[in-house]
């Protein structure tokens, strides 16, 4: 059997650019922080692979290299010179886990739009730039001002965003290799100044402890330089794919919001998604039920509860990349169309 996948959002295939740059970065086995010539070399190697990172997002802060996305929310979570004060309900578990007293920020019903910024001056703030389950993009940059003007900060989970779309104006970002063609295991913290986080660790200029892994951040740069002119044909892909969807009976979630191209929520009404997905699974189709890191065990999902959806328990997650076919959509779709109306596939 041929299989299809379609669970791009919780991780994707390394591009062939980063597996070169892997065993490139493997042949530089040296420490960077250690002092004789060996070390100098790797050090040099990490210091461009830091500038290549920076110039394919357009960023002109400061980056520091974490093992992921959840190693750079945590790092800014608790390093932060500014209180948290505010979290989005709609947050991915790794923010939540850190949010401690933190108040809740809510969602428009239906949409999972946040809404305005509160009051909080000189306090931090977490903002997800693209939902994980939904694909629904935030008002990240009108946020970030409303936040500046009352001296507060904003750090953006954009694990799902970078690669693929522009960066937000926010304080501080995390990004996630695999996300979006390089290795697992390594990420980055973004921020616009050193000054925004207390000092915490040995290497990255005292900011994280743990030998930096060069090979992943050459990687990471080169997964990042191969560029998002994929991003119109996921966007031509997912209109097919909704309209398939639509046509059968299902339901888009949050349709009429801002969404990225690469993620859509889809209700298929009076099938569970747990259903779904083992049918889907048996038929040779990778894809999910909200976020990777709670679909294992089919729990609720906090994202569409928090967005007030009546049906939660019936959507599933698709997610598209850049090797996404159409004839693979195609094939999705027959096989969805045939769960949906109770018979076997054509």
């Amino acid at each position: 059997m041929t299989r299809i996948y379609l669970d791009y959002a919780a991780t994707t295939p390394l591009l062939p650019a980063a597996h070169a740059a892997l065993e490139e970065g493997w042949a530089l086995w040296a420490n960077p922080s250690s002092p004789h010539a060996e070390g100098r070399r790797a050090r040099a190697a990490l210091e461009q692979a830091r500038a290549r990172v920076k110039a394919a997002l357009d960023w002109e802060g400061e980056v520091i290299f974490t093992s992921g996305a959840s190693e750079a929310l945590a790092l800014a979570l608790r390093h932060s010179r500014r209180p948290l004060a505010h979290v989005s309900v709609v947050e991915h578990e790794a923010v939540l886990r850190h949010a401690g007293q933190a108040q809740r920020w809510g969602v428009e019903p239906g949409s999972g739009r946040i809404t305005p910024a509160p009051e909080a001056p000189d306090a931090l703030f977490a903002l997800q730039h693209v939902n994980n389950e939904t694909g629904v993009i935030q008002p990240v940059a009108e946020i970030a001002a409303e936040l500046r003007a009352a001296g507060g900060a904003l750090l953006c989970d954009c694990a799902q965003s970078a690669g693929k779309i522009a960066l937000p104006p926010a304080a501080m970002i995390t990004i996630s290799a695999h996300k979006f063609g390089g290795p697992i295991g390594v990420g980055a913290l973004l921020l616009r100044d050193f000054a925004l986080l207390h000092a915490g660790g040995g290497q990255e200029r005292g900011y994280r402890g743990g030998t930096e892994n060069l090979p992943g951040a050459m990687a990471m740069a080169a997964a990042l330089e191969a560029g998002n002119g994929w991003m119109e044909e996921a966007a031509r892909l997912r209109t097919v794919l909704e309209r398939g969807i639509c046509d059968a009976g299902g339901e888009v979630v949050a349709g009429e919001a801002p969404r990225i191209a690469t993620i859509g929520a889809y209700r298929m009404p009076g099938v569970s998604a747990a259903a779904q997905l083992i049918r889907l699974d048996g038929a040779g189709f990778a894809v999910s039920a909200g976020s990777a890191c709670s679909s294992g065990s089919l729990k609720p999902s906090h994202v569409l509860e928090a967005m007030g959806y009546p049906h939660p328990g019936e959507v599933i997650r698709v997610s598209v990349g850049r090797e996404t076919t159409e004839d693979e959509i195609a094939a999705f779709l027959r096989q969805w169309q045939a769960i949906a109306g109770g018979r076997a596939a054509a």
